[in-house]
Order: structure tokens, then C-alpha cells, then sequence
């Protein structure tokens, strides 16, 4: 089994969302076919605490606006790992620290990654004063 169109449409606006509050090494995981409470794992770091929130808040707003309410959402005060569960999906938005320590990419490394549209183009792109 493999995401759902769904999920993937979700994790495609969680990513471009944190690619805007520059958001680093995004990864979207499917783990439909070890786990049978999600669909996708995105994984985002960041380089300190403020950035955790402001591109968990950038997430949360561009997901709402889409039509999708976090069913929980977990660590959004310490600004270290902030989860959103979307039901088919659930973002991670770690700290450097916290993704280099807990290495969720090598825990679920048998489960393959998902390209999602348009993420690279956009990472790559200059900022706008830099244009």
C-alpha cells in the first residue's frame, strides 16, 4: 500500500509551508505500509527554537486555510520538536539537535521517501532580495 492522494496533497503544503519560513533538509517518509495510523511522516529541521515555531506556525496556517485541522499537536512550546498530527499525515518539525539525536530518518529507513512537487525548485530559488 502506498500514501494516499490525500496525504501526499497535505504533506505537499506542509512542506512548501516550511520552505518558506526556510525550512532545511525536508524529507516526506511513507510509512503506510509499517504503520496503520498514518499514511506519511514530513520531517523539517530548523536551526533554533524561534525558527521551530515560526515554521510550525507557517504550517499550521497554510493548512487551515486548506481546509485541515491538526487532530493533536504536541511540544509546540519548547520550540525543540514540534509534532502535527493530521491523521494521513504527521509533520515533525525538529530542532537540529533534535533530528540529529533522535534520527527518525534511520528509524524508518526500510520505508521510502516521496518527492514532493516542486519542493526543489522551490528550496533552490533566491529569496526575493536576492533576485
Amino acid at each position: 500500500m502506498t500514501a494516499t492522494a490525500a496525504a501526499r496533497a497535505i504533506a505537499t503544503i506542509a512542506a512548501h509551508a516550511a520552505v518558506e519560513r526556510k525550512a532545511e533538509n525536508i524529507v516526506a517518509i511513507d510509512v503506510s505500509d509499517t504503520l496503520v495510523i498514518t499514511d506519511l511522516f514530513v520531517i523539517v529541521s530548523a536551526d533554533n527554537e524561534r525558527q521551530v515555531n515560526s515554521i510550525t506556525e507557517e504550517i499550521e496556517d497554510e493548512l487551515r486555510e486548506a481546509g485541515h485541522q491538526p487532530l493533536r499537536r504536541e511540544g509546540t512550546r519548547e520550540g525543540r520538536w514540534a509534532l502535527l498530527d493530521y491523521g494521513d499525515v504527521v509533520v515533525h518539525v525538529q530542532h537540529d539537535e533534535e533530528r540529529e539525536f533522535y534520527g527518525l530518518e534511520r528509524l524508518w529507513g526500510d520505508c521510502p521517501t516521496i518527492e514532493i512537487e516542486g519542493l526543489e525548485r522551490a528550496e533552490d530559488a533566491p529569496a526575493p532580495d536576492e533576485a
